[in-house]
């Protein structure tokens, strides 16, 4: 700006602050300008509280959040934690890796059952007194198929004559020397690991995993489920196995349950042999009442299941986690029932003592090998024959010889049959 003479020069004019510098914001409609200049929504009067409650609420979900996360961690926390892990055995198998056999289906499971008879523990003393050993009151195989087709589990008897290896006694110290006795002192005198070693020199069948199991452990079980139902034809009552019972269908509870798979005198003929089938059938039913929906879709009935379940076994350590017994247990239920088979190794009373057992062959050696290579085995409900004839305790004399050129078929049932078949 140039001044002229004789005239002060006048200031040049301030910039408007509230100007818009951009020339072509000068030419937008006066209406857009207006609708700009609105408030934000939140921006207004009541935002404040808006944005502390939207806060408030993210904080709540969070917390919910966490809060199911850390239930949940601590459910599965107390579950892992109730299981008990036998390294004792393991320690021993170890020792005798070399003459262990292998396997020969890898894919394929194998894992040993074992009712312990103990009577330590304040709920096991009442079932007599506790002398510091037990025997396996129950033992099955069961075997898992590769591709999770079938699962047959075979009961060995306690009372079959077997060679006992030599194995580490579990109380006083030393070692036992091999000899032919009753299948159950393996348990006593070496435990688990005395007890696995006798069954895969049995059968050839390497055991790849193995579950112990008490009285009480049994008791929780089938409390957990409600009870499982049986029929009785006649009423029992047997002051040895605690148990007195009207005749028909019903639903026993754990304490029930435990006298009626022990019962013996009370029961049938009183054998050995009818025991081993009533505890198959009850053991049927209980995996049927397991799997059925109203207890693996209820979380309020499935936590105390696996509550039980997990307090009441002891395992190796390949299986002494949630994780592992969940993955069984996954795959048991994607078994249908009907595939889910029980069967006694073929037996009959042994020569030189009619109340000890002895194996059928070559039945029993054919059971081995298919189980062993993982082929089908077909297990045929026993159809008394008319006018036939039962040994003196009721074991049969045979138990039949598979044909070779068929699939070996045994007698047994399956866990679609239930115990009121």
């Amino acid at each position: 700006m140039t001044e002229r003479a004789g005239t002060p020069a006048e200031p040049d004019p301030e910039p408007d602050a509230e100007r818009d510098p951009d020339p072509e914001r000068e030419a937008e409609p006066e209406a857009e300008r207006d609708a700009e200049a609105e408030p934000e929504p939140g921006s207004g009067p009541g935002a404040a509280p808006r944005r502390h409650w939207l806060r408030w609420g993210a904080l709540a979900v969070s917390v919910v959040l966490l809060g199911a996360a850390g239930t949940g961690w601590w459910f599965y926390r107390k579950l892992d934690d109730n299981i008990t892990t036998d390294t004792t055995a393991a320690d021993e198998l170890r020792r005798y890796e070399k003459e262990r056999p292998s396997a020969v289906v890898s894919a394929a499971r194998n894992i040993l059952l074992i009712g312990s008879d103990t009577r330590s523990g304040e709920e096991n003393r009442k079932y007599g007194k506790d002398r510091g050993t037990q025997r396996s009151d129950t033992v099955i195989l069961l075997h898992l198929a590769a591709d999770e087709s079938g699962a047959t589990a075979v009961s060995i008897p306690r009372d079959l004559m077997v060679t006992i290896p030599s194995c580490a006694r579990t109380e006083g110290g030393g070692r036992t020397r091999e000899q032919l006795a009753q299948f159950n002192w393996a348990f006593e005198w070496g435990g688990t690991a005395c007890t696995i070693r006798t069954v895969e020199k049995l059968t050839g069948i390497r055991v790849d995993h193995h579950m112990v199991i008490d009285f009480r452990g049994f008791k929780k079980m089938v409390d957990a489920v409600d009870g499982v139902e049986v029929c009785l034809k006649e009423p029992v009552d047997d002051a040895d196995a605690k148990l007195k019972l009207p005749a028909g269908r019903q639903t026993l509870d754990g304490e029930q349950a435990l006298g009626f798979v022990r019962a013996r005198k009370s029961l049938g003929n009183g054998s050995d042999t009818e025991r081993m089938d009533r505890q198959q059938m009850f053991l049927g039913a209980l995996v049927n009442k397991v799997q059925s929906n109203g207890v693996l879709l209820n979380p309020a009935k499935l936590y105390p299941v696996l509550d039980a379940a997990t307090k009441s076994i002891t395992t190796d350590p390949g299986l002494d986690s949630l994780r592992d017994l969940y993955d069984l247990a996954r795959t048991m239920r994607a078994i249908p029932t009907e595939k889910v088979q029980f069967l006694t190794v073929p037996r009959r009373p042994y020569a030189y003592n009619a109340n000890r057992d002895e194996l059928v062959q070559p039945a029993a050696s054919e059971l081995f090998r298919q189980l062993r290579e993982d082929k089908p085995v077909l297990v045929t409900k026993a159809e008394p024959e008319e006018g036939a004839d039962a040994s003196s305790d009721g074991k049969p004399d045979d138990a039949g010889t598979p044909a070779p050129s068929a699939t070996p078929t045994f007698t047994g049932r399956n866990a679609a049959e239930g115990v009121c078949s």
